[in-house]
């Protein structure tokens, strides 16, 4: 039976996480093999499979896969960078806050596609422009999201260090960093898998490499195989970089997991 937030184990959790891949290909499997949907539009696993192993082992895919990954982790790196220490001193001093929040609140909404041809523009076609659409993407969500998780400090914590004579930099650094630094990795995390989303879209635009360029050729030719393909490459190289990102938190911040 199931129960609101009860907890499931290890073991349910992995065997019912791959039970919800077999079914999926199972009925995907059955929805081109029984022939509901045309394979010119929707290719069968078995197909994608020698699709995706030609493009490894012919046409030289895992170098535009570790070009992709390169882009994604510049980007998202830059951002980082700039960000967390921006959304620290926001969700930390008010005035900080009340003078960046409206900038950081209406460029969060702008879409980083739009951005795309004025960067052309600026950076060229080459690997900056990548970069920047990721960076931009990315960097204004990680402000606004350190800000807020800052600005929740318990009080009751700060209140003890400023009575043990810290002083407002000494908060700052040994009471709210330490505090939120697990909720920050967490917002990296996240946003970590927002960036995928914005390296394709930079690479269906004028690129001559990577996953997303491989997808829009693919398309040309109505290889659907490939493109599904290189759709679950992107999948599992997330779900590995979710997977180390929460062994590397968990091994941080064990008090938090505990």
């Amino acid at each position: 039976m199931l129960r609101p937030l009860e907890p499931v184990g290890r073991s349910s959790r992995i065997v019912l996480g791959i039970a919800f891949f077999v079914l999926f290909v199972a009925l995907w499997a059955f929805a081109t093999f029984g022939g509901y949907v045309s394979r010119t539009f929707l290719a069968d696993p078995l197909t994608m499979v020698s699709d995706g192993w030609n493009l490894l082992t012919v046409q030289g895919f895992s170098q535009d896969i570790l070009v992709t990954v390169g882009r994604v982790l510049g980007g998202f790196a830059l951002a980082a960078v700039i960000a967390v220490p921006l959304g620290i001193l926001m969700g930390a001093y008010k005035p900080v806050e009340a003078f960046l929040e409206p900038f950081v609140s209406f460029a969060r909404y702008l879409p980083a596609s739009a951005f795309i041809p004025l960067l052309i523009l600026w950076a060229g076609i080459g690997e900056m422009q990548k970069i920047l659409v990721i960076f931009i993407g990315s960097v204004f969500n990680i402000i606004l999201m350190v800000a807020v998780a800052v600005g929740h400090t318990r009080r009751d914590l700060m209140e003890a260090a400023y009575t043990l004579g810290s002083s407002d930099t000494g908060v700052v650094r040994r009471v709210m960093m330490p505090a939120n630094a697990p909720e920050i990795a967490e917002i990296l995390r996240l946003v970590l898998g927002w960036a995928w989303t914005y390296v394709i879209v930079a690479e269906l635009i004028g690129s001559s490499s990577g996953i997303g360029y491989m997808i829009i050729n693919s398309q040309a030719l109505l290889a659907t195989g490939q493109i599904i393909f290189g759709i679950i490459v992107i999948g599992i190289i997330g779900l590995i970089s979710d997977f180390l990102f929460k062994a590397i938190n968990r091994r941080l911040f064990r008090w938090r997991f505990a």
